[in-house]
């Protein structure tokens, strides 16, 4: 569909135009049909703690904690024999490192008590867990179980809110918003599409508007105009 095709409102709207959102998906997703997430995990368990960890931390930075740890400790159980100190001494380097060893030790006790050491499947269940919340429940339930679920952190929030793809508060109604407006066809990936898309092109205080796939879809007034434009 060219940008010719699209139906043109005549002034700003609060959402995009529905018929904007299918060619929204097929042009963040060419070159990258099938994208994954960026934190290193080798089972649900470890994607569970790596998720967990990376609040208010960067994938790269969870990434260089747990290629040790999980080389220590990659079970619930081998995780608690660990203990919480060891597992601090791993991740120190994170953000909030003594609450999130307090929790992964706590998540896996929980695993090995309520859920014969699996990772359940239900995000009521994940939720149960220390140290889980209903984004890090929706990144496994997406990643571990292929889920069409969408977690939405601020990469997100700040896209769906700045294309106006689906605008929202907070995190709960943009995700809400999203599982509205995505297609079933591209529901599954959505998440890392707009993920990737947030962290290296849409970013925060300086987007690339020059490089953006979606510039013709996107109602955020404050967009750098394109050269032939």
């Amino acid at each position: 569909m060219t940008t010719q095709e699209l139906s043109k409102p005549k002034r700003r709207p609060k959402r995009m135009p529905k018929d904007w959102v299918t060619p929204f998906f097929e042009a963040i997703s060419e070159g990258v049909p099938e994208p994954q997430t960026e934190l290193n995990y080798t089972s649900p368990f470890t994607l569970v703690v790596a998720v967990a960890l990376s609040a208010q931390a960067t994938d790269k930075g969870v990434n260089r904690a747990t290629e040790a740890l999980f080389k220590a400790a990659d079970t619930p159980e081998k995780m608690v024999a660990l203990g919480e100190e060891k597992v601090r001494d791993y991740i120190k380097t994170i953000g909030l490192f003594r609450n999130k060893a307090k929790n992964v030790i706590a998540l896996s006790q929980r695993l090995i008590n309520e859920f014969g050491s699996e990772v359940p499947r239900t995000r009521e269940d994940l939720e149960s867990l220390p140290g889980v919340g209903r984004k890090t429940a929706n990144v496994v339930l997406n990643v571990a179980y292929g889920e069409p679920t969408i977690a939405v952190d601020t990469h997100i929030f700040r896209v769906s809110n700045r294309t106006r793809l689906a605008p929202g508060k907070d995190v709960l109604a943009v995700e809400l918003a999203l599982e509205k407006v995505v297609p079933d066809a591209f529901k599954l990936h959505a998440h890392h599409w707009l993920i990737l898309h947030g962290r290296y092109i849409c970013k925060a205080r300086k987007p690339e508007c020059g490089k953006c796939s979606v510039y013709r879809f996107c109602l955020f007034p404050e967009k750098a105009p394109l050269e032939e434009e």
